[in-house]
């Protein structure tokens, strides 16, 4: 025994570059995603300097035959594993609505970081763009003008925008910010609707809403694209004009989130005088303009038991434009969406007839609905929502910033308390995160990708970002953000945040569903050529997909391991400087991402599909990569200033920690069969001792809170597009000035403490010594008057409203009479009307 151990030892001893060669040649070829031809020549190469014996070349001639011969693989192999996998329904079944939803969109930079291996220099090639000179000056002239006009605290008292807002939305086309010139209207950038959302939603919640709606996910869009000559020479020039306020019909009762189970029929039929007809039956809700509406987009269910159309008996869901005065159409009821005052309402419809060519797109378009819908969202989603999102964070940003700069406490400002530096900071850097993915998301959709994973990973991650934001907020400001008043510029954000939360595909459903759900299919460069492929029964398509897929993975995991130990620094970068190791671990994060996320498809199926905190977890991983990746696109394009180096750091340390939680989660909960054990063991534990990312510093965390107290440009590109008040007479006008003059003021503050501890002034808080330093010539005249100026406008900055009983009672829209306590048998008093809430405004 002891003799043939020895001998053992000797011949390893001898070979060992021949061990050492064959494993830089595995680790070489795995990482890189060697084709199979170049493992089967390694490994010949191998044998042979071991001399292996002839039974070792006879396997590898066997592995050569069935698997690099591709008939011989295709109609052995690969038609097993096809017949397995359709008697076990492996792979998930995709319905009609599913497929349109999946063919509707295309697949841009999120492919990428799908595929482990992302090409960061397509990725910074994509564009970043920059509004025109003509939408500046839109957003400069208009869109400051209709802010100007604007009063928030006013619009939520009389529950609707002004007479005079009404009349210039009107007469300046911002219904029209979409629609082409050559129809009248302005013809916008996706960049420019979404800096014109976020500038407004700046001001005005229900102002931003009132907007967005028709230049968003509607008849406009939907004529743009699929309708017919007639039907956008008629309209466009209408809606742009204002002549049309148009509203769009999708959510019912029973279809909210599965919009595809929508119950509103169209019934086609031939009237009495030859003519075909549709009669309409509808039950609508949260249906936002519906009120005012002159013509209502309505998505339905198209019948045609004559198939007088020629599109069959049953074409399926389509949309239609029908003139809200038409016979059977309800509408002038209200919702009340948390007492935000937009105009959200249902609308019903009985026995509604009209011609048959409401249907958008004439007869060509029947049945065509859904495509249109999910075409027009997969890239919708990337603009409304997350403009406003972003918006509001900026405003509140500045708001926050400059409040922690004001407030005192302690006889400090109290955003030198590191408590609240802790959201500030947060702040500011979902500030710049949201700033650089509303820009790089909008630059994909100028270009005329359709990215539906990637818009709805925008509409989930700013929405659920912004409520973040606002709490935030609301922690900083405590009780001037509680109090309500004209002097409160965070609580009507606050009670709006879950509406945005709900819109547009609720944010449970976009997480668990969406982002990944249809990421795993769309994103990844195999999925849905394999799932294509077995619908189809196409072997050869299959072998194709199959083995590719098999290579996808073995290099994904080799490369997931080695940048791993690697830490990322065997990924290249295409930058150098301070973001180029943000490069190495978003290829890390990717190399794992990929292999797991085939982990999990491979151990699970089609079941993946209903194991949603999964499948959350991955659009977790997948929603931060991307924001992240368009940290690094926005910091290269803006020049790599050094001043927003902290930034940098700071918003990529955010998105790796966050990442790095998603992927605790999984090793956590994720199910192989066999390999349990090693996941949630071995895997789990490397993964929190080699982690991809923590949470930024305290060190960062104190630069970055403390760039948004300082005036300047810094700060004002932090919250580029941002709404800035300038009448004296404004809260927000008061709170920059005050922000102003206290920053100036700790110079002066500096001094006096300075005296104090010289022993030439008592100690005493600043303020008091005010006097006291000008006397002993410590401090100027100037300077005492600008303290004395700053300490004037703190009060009023801070200052909160209150009201007289009257006075508090007129802000309420319902309200109970004074209590008669005398009376010793008091019953409970009838409710009593104190203002009237109806009404619509002008709109010619």
């Amino acid at each position: 025994m002891e003799s043939l151990l020895y001998g053992l030892f000797n011949t390893m001893a001898s070979s060992w570059p021949i061990w050492l060669g064959a494993a830089v040649f595995v680790l070489a070829a795995g990482f890189t995603g060697a084709p199979l031809l170049v493992w089967l020549a390694g490994a010949a190469i191998i044998m042979w300097g071991f001399a292996a014996p002839v039974w070792a070349w006879s396997a590898l001639g066997i592995i050569a035959l069935f698997f690099a011969v591709k008939p011989v693989r295709k109609y052995t192999v690969s038609n097993g594993v096809m017949k397995l996998m359709k008697a076990l329904n492996f792979l998930p079944v995709i319905s009609q609505t599913e497929q349109t939803a999946i063919d509707a969109g295309t697949v841009w930079v999120d492919g990428e970081l799908f595929s482990g291996k992302p090409d960061f220099k397509r990725i910074l090639n994509e564009t970043y763009p920059e509004l025109t000179a003509k939408e500046q000056a839109f957003l400069d002239n208009q869109v400051e003008k209709l802010c100007e006009i604007t009063n928030d605290w006013e619009v939520f008292q009389n529950r609707d925008l002004s007479p005079e807002t009404w009349e210039y939305l009107l007469k300046e086309r911002f219904f029209g910010l979409i629609i082409p010139e050559e129809y009248g209207g302005l013809g916008f950038s996706a960049l420019a609707n979404s800096a014109i959302v976020a500038k407004l939603t700046s001001r005005c919640g229900p102002l931003s809403t009132t907007v967005m709606v028709p230049n968003s996910l509607g008849p406009a869009e939907l004529l743009i694209h699929y309708g017919t000559d007639e039907q956008k020479n008629y309209y466009l020039p209408r809606l742009a004009a204002g002549d049309e306020i148009p509203c769009f019909a999708l959510t019912e009762p029973n279809a909210g989130s599965d919009a595809g189970s929508i119950q509103s029929d169209g019934v086609v039929f031939k009237d009495k005088d030859g003519s075909i007809k549709i009669r309409f039956n509808w039950e609508k809700r949260y249906i936002t303009l519906a009120a005012i509406s002159t013509v209502l987009g309505l998505a339905f269910k198209l019948r045609d038991p004559d198939n007088l159309l020629g599109k069959g008996t049953d074409p399926g869901i389509t949309c239609a434009l029908i003139p809200t005065n038409t016979p059977g159409v309800v509408l002038g009821k209200r919702h009340d969406p948390l007492g935000v005052p937009f105009y959200n309402c249902p609308t019903n419809g009985k026995d509604v007839v009209v011609p048959a060519d409401v249907i958008i797109g004439g007869v060509e378009g029947a049945g065509k609905g859904w495509k249109m819908l999910m075409e027009c969202l997969a890239a919708g989603r990337g603009i409304s929502l997350p403009a406003s999102s972003a918006g509001g964070t900026k405003a509140l940003l500045r708001v926050t910033g400059a409040y922690a700069a004001v407030r005192k406490q302690f006889g400090l400002p109290i955003g030198k308390f590191e408590g609240i530096e802790e959201p500030l900071a947060r702040m500011a850097g979902y500030a710049y995160i949201l700033e650089a993915a509303r820009v790089y998301t909008c630059g994909a959709l100028q270009q005329g990708a359709k990215p539906a994973v990637v818009t709805a990973i925008a509409k989930y991650s700013f929405t659920e970002t912004f409520r973040k934001v606002v709490n935030d907020s609301m922690d900083v400001l405590g009780g001037a953000a509680i109090s309500k008043g004209p002097k409160n510029m965070v609580a009507h954000g606050y009670m709006s945040v879950p509406i945005s939360i709900t819109v547009e595909g609720a944010n449970i459903l976009t997480r668990t569903l969406m982002i990944f759900g249809q990421g795993a299919i769309r994103c990844h460069p195999y999925a849905l050529k394999e799932i294509q492929a077995l619908s189809n029964n196409d072997l050869n398509a299959f072998d194709d997909a199959f083995w590719s897929h098999i290579g996808h993975v073995v290099r994904n995991m080799f490369r997931s391991v080695l940048l791993s130990v690697s830490r990322g620094r065997l990924a290249s970068s295409p930058v150098s400087g301070p973001a180029a190791k943000y490069y190495k671990k978003m290829a890390w994060t990717s190399a794992t991402f990929a292999f797991i996320a085939d982990v999990a498809m491979g151990s699970m199926g089609g079941a993946l599909k209903i194991r949603e905190k999964l499948t959350g977890r991955f659009a977790d991983i997948l929603m931060w990569m991307y924001l992240g990746t368009s940290v690094l696109r926005r910091f290269e394009a803006e020049g790599r200033k050094k001043e927003d180096e902290a930034f940098l750091h700071y918003s990529m340390q955010l998105c790796f920690s966050n990442i790095q939680e998603a992927f605790e989660g999984i090793f956590k909960h994720l199910e192989v069969p066999g390999l349990n054990w090693l996941f949630r063991g071995p895997v789990s534990l490397w993964s929190r001792m080699n982690t991809i990312g923590t949470a930024p510093g305290d060190k960062l965390a104190h630069i970055v809170a403390k760039s948004v107290q300082i005036p300047g440009e810094q700060r004002d590109r932090l919250t580029p597009g941002t709404y800035i008040a300038k009448q004296d007479s404004e809260p927000a006008a008061q709170l920059e000035k005050a922000f102003m003059l206290s920053v100036q003021a700790e110079d002066v503050a500096r001094k006096i403490k300075d005296a104090v501890k010289k022993g030439i002034l008592p100690r005493k808080k600043p303020f008091e010594l005010i006097k006291i330093a000008l006397d002993k010539s410590v401090i100027s005249q100037a300077e005492f008057n600008l303290v004395m100026r700053a300490e004037t406008e703190r009060a009023e900055a801070i200052r909160v409203d209150d009201f007289t009983l009257d006075e508090y009672l007129k802000t309420a829209e319902v309200a109970w009479p004074t209590l008669d306590r005398s009376a010793k048998n008091s019953v409970k008093p009838e409710i009593k009307k104190v203002t009237e809430t109806e009404g619509t405004p002008v709109l010619s």
